[in-house]
């Protein structure tokens, strides 16, 4: 979930932020409160978090400016909430015609959920589903088939990237990684993504292909948003834009390091 989202302290300071970079370095505490809608206490109490948290800048008496650090923050914060209101609107109610896989045998007219299964929407019978629509054709199960008049949000959780860490080859490449613990993280996962030749030497060293080389860190963005826990195998050097991408998008992520000892 995008930080800002998560509740109500973390929405309201990045609407401090905002209204700080709007009118700095000249700042009225009264005037914010009462853009917000909220105490001018408050507003200082959140400023001197801020200050505090390195994100913001005194230049004397009712003057600040955001730090460096601070206008990253609330970069990254804008693209997550951009990027995740974009999958929102995908997933929200009244969508025209989607394209669904059928679960079972439809026919044309009849009401059905609509389901998020490993980053695919299916068609289902289940009356339990809260995003429900129209089915367009008849359908047999495993058809692909239009659904419209979506009502209901389509029920999506956000899964969790692994980061299977590899040396470079200045550090042994491939043959120093930890190819049985690879092997089990890569066990029934899906996708798997690889980034460096040495990772995908490592993958091909245990007979897996790797489903994605490119465009890496976007593909396990994406995944994730649809509710997949991909593994990424990485070269180390790659890790730390890697986990950048992912911490900016919001996506939970666990890093395993494959060097042997």
């Amino acid at each position: 979930m995008v930080e800002i989202l998560q509740n109500q302290n973390s929405a309201t300071r990045f609407r401090v932020m905002v209204e700080i970079a709007a009118n700095q370095p000249n700042i009225q505490q009264k005037y914010i409160a009462g853009r917000l809608g909220i105490t001018p206490q408050a507003v200082s109490d959140y400023m001197k978090q801020l200050l505090s948290d390195g994100l913001l800048l005194s230049e004397g008496r009712s003057r600040y400016r955001l730090s460096i650090e601070g206008i990253d923050w609330l970069i990254r914060q804008t693209r997550a909430a951009e990027e995740y209101l974009g999958l929102v609107e995908q997933m929200i109610s009244n969508i025209r015609v989607s394209a669904t896989i059928a679960d079972q045998k439809l026919r044309k007219g009849q009401k059905v959920g609509v389901i998020m299964k490993e980053g695919i929407l299916f068609a289902t019978t289940d009356k339990g589903v809260k995003a429900q629509g129209i089915v367009e054709s008849d359908a047999a199960p495993g058809d692909d088939v239009g659904v419209s008049s979506i009502q209901g949000i389509i029920k999506l959780e956000t899964g969790e990237v692994t980061i299977a860490e590899v040396p470079t080859v200045q550090r042994g490449g491939s043959s120093m990684a930890d190819l049985g613990r690879l092997k089990q993280e890569a066990a029934g996962r899906k996708p798997i993504i690889a980034i460096g030749i040495e990772a995908i030497t490592a993958l091909k060293r245990i007979d897996i292909k790797p489903d994605y080389i490119y465009a890496a860190k976007e593909v396990a963005v994406d995944a994730a948003r649809l509710g997949l826990s991909p593994l990424v195998v990485c070269i180390d050097e790659e890790t730390l834009l890697l986990v950048t991408r992912l911490k900016g998008a919001g996506i939970k992520h666990r890093l395993i390091n494959l060097t042997k000892p």
